[in-house]
């Protein structure tokens, strides 16, 4: 009998061991907007950084694949993509956040031509779903932009929307952090952003003596606000990702 209680006891663990699925893996996949920074560049924050707060961390895990100045063609040709997919498992999730880099023309090793870069979305979403995970297409974050009549504009180009295009024809779930950024970017206004971007003045902190102005990357604060806009994207939409946010 009692042979038989302990053989009962292994099996019952082993059964709630195999019942304990892995948790799914959020793939992060973009430029410096989303990227983790190095401690020489604090207080400058990506807002994929903020993301793992989000979810049950035993439930869901981040993995932040995103690279400073890497557009679609330079994340492909360096292989940084080819990383993703090669440990994709079912169920997995990949967003995938381009554009601020793909556009600039003056940088050729980054700039993407605007049908290469709808190519490189769609191999993108084609080799998430050939391992039966689930690609998420992210337009660009905004960049701080007012005139000098303190108007907002826009230095993205076409990218947005052709990455708004990619999501329609293949019927990939969208998060448009570019509108949504626009929204808040406008509603802090032209003074009060400064609080979301990179802006020190010289002496304030160490990393940066002379001070910095930088209207592209964040501030933690900056960071955070991003973050939250997609959280409230996926909790408003149909993916299944949404159900693992905490309350």
């Amino acid at each position: 009998m009692k042979i038989l209680s302990v053989l009962s006891i292994i099996l019952l663990f082993s059964v709630f061991a195999f019942a304990q699925k892995s948790p799914i893996v959020v793939y992060l996949a973009g430029d410096s907007t989303l990227a983790e920074k190095k401690l020489e560049k604090r207080p400058e924050t990506g807002w994929g950084e903020r993301f793992q707060q989000y979810f049950d961390a035993e439930k869901v895990k981040i993995e932040n694949h995103a690279q400073n100045g890497r557009s679609t063609k330079t994340f492909i040709s360096e292989n940084r993509w080819q990383a993703i997919a090669d440990k994709l498992k079912k169920g997995d999730y990949v967003f995938i956040q381009f554009g601020h880099n793909d556009q600039s023309k003056e940088k050729g090793e980054r700039y993407t031509p605007p049908e290469d870069f709808k190519k490189n979305l769609a191999r993108m979403v084609a080799d998430v779903r050939a391992k039966k995970a689930n690609p998420i297409l992210l337009t660009p974050v905004m960049r701080r932009r007012f005139d000098k009549d303190g108007k907002f504009y826009d230095a993205h180009g076409e990218y947005p929307d052709l990455t708004r295009s990619v999501a329609k024809d293949m019927k990939v779930p969208l998060i448009d952090m570019h509108r949504s950024s626009e929204k808040l970017i406008v509603k802090y206004g032209a003074e009060e952003s400064r609080k979301l971007f990179l802006q020190l003045k010289a002496g304030e902190n160490p990393n940066y003596p002379n001070g910095v102005e930088d209207n592209t990357h964040f501030s933690p604060l900056g960071a955070e606000e991003m973050a939250k806009l997609a959280v409230t994207e996926i909790k408003e939409s149909k993916v299944g990702l949404r159900k693992y946010l905490k309350n």
